[in-house]
């Protein structure tokens, strides 16, 4: 029956609703899967399990990694400390506090301009899918900026990073090992080209994040290899999951005309809607192929050492043991202690930069749009279980509003 439950999480047939699901698979608590691995949905098992040192997040820990991609050098998503506390620590020095302490909100002034930019390129009237032309185009331009990825290489790189996220977990997919196939060649095609980038910013600094960990020339720096790893990692992870917030956003304030209508009125309210969102419809499901360093007693069950353990975030975050009437969006939600971004040593690296782009986006979007409606819902889904948020949101309007 659990077996059966998250089949069906990854199976394409519940991208648009796999609420429910998760419901069924908070219920058992500790879910035995039918390939020996464990998965976990409720809020305080999850965080408790985040924050435990006895969970690891390199697969090289697993008895049996399943399809996980066992590599070395692996980006720091992927290791334990001290070598994850390392070059976490190093990147975090052009990034954020304390060495880069108004980066990102340095950053939200260029931002809106991009974003009026965007609003300002929808047609008149009629129809615009807001993947394509909003919700996509936003944080890829955000991130070639800050690593210095001259942005003609955007496309290329977009559609190796696709690639990635479909492999990565292939899982029920149709065609899976085609799909690790594919994911496989274009991680290695992507990090070569990262490491030719950080050659050229050697030669030629230009100030951006990439530049200036290449030429970083304090005691603790980057191996090249390390360097290439992490700026791969970014660059991925730097946009996808931002267009699925940016995508589940606005399609949730579709569903949910006062909302919009508020956040135009009262453009201060991003800050809590965006957590709301977070919490109701995050764009990392949750987080699989975490591995037990040691025997883990959990309300009775042993999961144990070696196993492979799957942490349910968006389940826990629609858990009513922790969240009152957890299945209403209700942006004014006190204690909204989400898992959108995880939660521990893991918490997600670009969480200020995502919560300024989708604030930003969706703000625009509230004020522009004229009687804005979904053309279809539910709209068609990205096919990962994962990383989930709509691949096209086509919406009708009657035009744009002036600024």
């Amino acid at each position: 029956m659990t077996t059966d439950l998250m089949r069906r999480v990854t199976g394409g047939a519940s991208r648009h609703d796999p609420f429910p699901l998760y419901a069924e698979l908070r219920a058992e608590r500790v879910n035995v899967l039918g390939d020996g691995s464990y998965a976990l949905g409720r809020y305080e098992d999850v965080v408790a399990l985040l924050h435990d040192p006895r969970i690891s997040s390199d697969p090289h820990n697993a008895t049996d990694p399943g399809s996980i991609a066992v590599i070395d050098n692996a980006p720091f998503i992927q290791r334990d400390p001290p070598d994850h506390d390392r070059l976490r620590s190093i990147a975090m020095r052009y990034f954020g506090p304390p060495d880069s302490a108004g980066m990102v909100s340095g950053m939200e002034p260029e931002i809106r301009r991009f974003v009026d930019g965007l609003a300002d390129a929808l047609p008149q009237s009629g129809e615009a899918d807001l993947v394509d032309r909003f919700a996509y185009p936003l944080p890829v331009s955000v991130i070639c900026g800050l690593l210095g990825v001259p942005e003609r290489d955007a496309p290329q790189f977009h559609s190796w990073t696709e690639a990635i996220v479909k492999g990565f977990d292939a899982g029920e997919q149709e065609g899976a090992e085609d799909l690790v196939k594919r994911r496989d060649e274009c991680e290695v095609a992507m990090f070569g080209y990262v490491r030719d980038l950080a050659d050229k910013h050697r030669q030629q600094p230009d100030g951006s994040m990439l530049s200036r960990l290449a030429n970083d020339d304090s005691a603790d720096v980057m191996t090249e290899v390390e360097l290439a790893t992490t700026s791969l990692l970014l660059l991925v992870a730097g946009h996808e999951t931002t267009v699925n917030l940016t995508a589940n956003g606005a399609l949730t304030l579709l569903r949910h005309p006062w909302a919009l209508d508020r956040l135009r009125d009262e453009p201060d309210w991003a800050i809590p809607l965006v957590e709301e969102l977070l919490r109701y419809e995050p764009p990392v499901q949750y987080l699989p192929n975490r591995v037990a360093l040691a025997d883990i007693d959990v309300a009775g069950t042993t999961i144990p050492r070696g196993a492979r353990v799957t942490l349910l975030l968006a389940a826990a975050s629609r858990d009513p043991e922790r969240f009152a009437d957890p299945d209403r969006f209700d942006p004014d939600r006190p204690d909204n202690e989400h898992l959108g971004f995880g939660s521990g040593i893991h918490y997600c690296f670009g969480a200020p930069l995502a919560r300024i782009e989708a604030q930003v986006s969706l703000t625009a979007l509230a004020s522009r749009l004229d009687n804005p409606r979904l053309v279809a819902d539910p709209p068609p889904y990205r096919p990962s279980p994962v990383l989930r948020g709509p691949v096209h949101l086509p919406v009708a309007y009657d035009g744009l509003l002036p600024r």
